[in-house]
């Protein structure tokens, strides 16, 4: 089988392993830089096109070379349609909460400076986090306890389209899960929103694996793959007595350090090529329609 790898860090920990196992194998790895410039590199060696895709990278260039494949016939993990919803945080919250996920009510701004002025009329409560509605590397993501914290931002990222959650109380340590063709993997980590002074993760420093994660969780990890049609993806959950509640849904997230992570990803690759070679769609393809807004009304204006 030949595989390709979206992506301009082949070397990346996930793939490397899993690239090395399918190598290994008698498999072809093949990486496609999306940004390398038209014309040149391995994006002109896409002919026929290879037997299945592992889609890394998220930026638009890659979401392109994606497309392209796909109407070429190649399977590709995750589709490109899956991997942009997961860019836009208005229509990730509005996909999960119409699914019934417990996702944290979310609300649409076109600035910081909505928001403040929301607030200051009274129409929106704090503390709250606010986060840059389009993911991408180096994006807003604060926590906002008063108006001055708020007027900052305003002032810092102005014109910046915002989403705004409720900050919910949790320990100041998120549980983040990953799937990788259904099988579960997870840990704890400190909440970059948490205070300096909170305390170390609950029950101690130990391990947190699959085993410890109680069962209704892992349950919604896997309900998360089927409502957006993913399947490499992570969930970020508060951890608390009161969650569960998902912040945030990745697609094809790190995975960094997970024992036995590159081998389902391997095995992942090898399915989609076979089904893909027999002519028939390989993976879930996430459902239509997603909305404007995250809540109807819940604009701010």
């Amino acid at each position: 089988m030949r595989i390709g790898l979206i992506t301009s860090a082949p070397d990346h920990p996930l793939l490397a392993a899993a690239g090395a196992l399918l190598t290994a194998r008698g498999h072809r790895v093949e990486a496609l830089d999306p940004a390398a410039p038209a014309g040149t590199g391995p994006l002109t060696d896409v002919h026929p096109p290879a037997d299945a895709y592992l889609l890394k990278a998220r930026t638009p260039a890659a979401l392109a070379l994606a497309r392209s494949l796909e109407e070429r016939g190649a399977p590709v993990v995750n589709p490109a349609a899956a991997t942009e919803l997961c860019q836009d945080r208005t229509a990730m919250a509005g996909l999960a909460r119409r699914a019934g996920l417990p996702f944290a009510p979310t609300r649409t701004a076109d600035s910081p400076a909505a928001l403040l002025a929301a607030a200051e009329a009274g129409d929106l409560a704090l503390p709250l986090v606010v986060k840059s509605r389009h993911s991408r590397r180096h994006d807003l993501v604060a926590r906002v306890d008063d108006l001055a914290r708020l007027r900052a931002l305003a002032e810092q990222w102005p014109g910046e389209p915002v989403v705004a959650q409720p900050y919910l109380p949790s320990t100041g340590w998120d549980q983040k899960l990953w799937v990788v063709d259904g099988q579960l993997f997870c840990t704890r980590r400190r909440s970059e929103l948490a205070d300096p002074g909170h305390p170390g993760p609950p029950h101690g420093a130990g391990g947190f694996g699959p085993d410890d994660l109680p069962a209704e969780r892992a349950r919604l990890a896997l309900r998360v793959g089927e409502v957006f049609g993913l399947d490499v993806y992570g969930v970020d959950l508060l951890d608390g007595p009161d969650q569960p509640v998902v912040v945030d849904v990745n697609a094809f997230p790190g995975v960094r350090g997970q024992a036995g992570a590159p081998e389902a990803l391997a095995a992942l690759a090898l399915r989609a090529a076979a089904a893909g070679t027999r002519g028939r769609p390989s993976l879930p393809r996430p459902r239509p329609g997603a909305p404007a807004d995250a809540e109807p009304g819940a604009a701010a204006r």
